[in-house]
């Protein structure tokens, strides 16, 4: 069964169902290597973020396993788990494109509009990720913390509500999955480096450099997670 090239608009949903078919037919038999991520991306005709999506979604299901170094293999199906669509959520790399768009708008409204309790805020979330980072533990909750104290000195409800919905679908086993391969102390802390640029921008009141600023954090954050999952299963 020839792969089926896909719209470009499609999600990793479509692609990990396509795989999901060709492993139950029997195409790709248990032990077999997938072919490389590529190879994938070229015969679907969709983007490597987006296979790659798909093959993590395929892994948390317990059809595959990545074997760092040697590529991604399918695993027996009689001991495969099921996790539905609703479970995954949304795909983290797609997600991080999403918070490109938004909270680079919203890091320039906090650069206009936030108030000395705004300002605070995110002051005390960045210092928090400091504390956390330097004891060797993972700032997840102070890093959600400083990126709603921004939205929330926009003044917009709704802007915030969207925000928090990006930030909680982090708790899926698709992130935590992708966050196992890249989040190392020396991960964090680039990022709390680039969160620090984010917060001086605001202090300065400058929305063109806090929407600047933001984007290379957002661009930062999804070549972590790229490049975390090549160099995993990459033969």
């Amino acid at each position: 069964m020839p792969l089926q090239t896909l719209e470009p608009k499609r999600l990793y949903r479509q692609i990990a169902d396509q795989l999901r078919t060709l492993i139950a037919k029997g195409e790709f038999a248990v032990g077999a290597r997938l072919p490389a991520e590529r190879d994938l991306a070229k015969q679907l005709g969709v983007s490597r973020p987006s296979v790659r999506e798909a093959l993590i979604a395929l892994e948390v299901e317990g059809r595959v396993e990545v074997r760092t170094g040697s590529g991604v293999y399918v695993l027996d199906r009689s001991k495969r788990t099921t996790a539905p669509d609703e479970v995954l959520g949304w795909g983290p790399l797609e997600l991080i494109r999403a918070r490109r768009v938004i909270e680079g708008e919203t890091a320039a409204l906090a650069a206009l509009s936030a108030k000395r309790a705004d300002r605070d805020a995110i002051a005390r979330a960045l210092d928090e990720m400091r504390e956390l980072a330097a004891r060797g533990v993972m700032p997840l909750d102070a890093d959600r913390a400083f990126h709603i104290a921004i939205v929330q000195a926009s003044g917009n409800a709704v802007l915030t509500e969207t925000v928090q919905g990006y930030l909680d679908s982090r708790s899926g086993p698709l992130f935590k999955r992708l966050g196992g391969y890249f989040e190392t102390d020396k991960s964090w802390q680039s990022a709390i480096a680039e969160h620090a640029a984010i917060q001086a921008a605001i202090t300065a009141r400058d929305p063109d450099a806090a929407r600047a600023a933001m984007h290379e954090h957002m661009d930062r954050s999804h070549q972590r997670f790229s490049v975390s999952w090549r160099r995993a299963h990459a033969p």
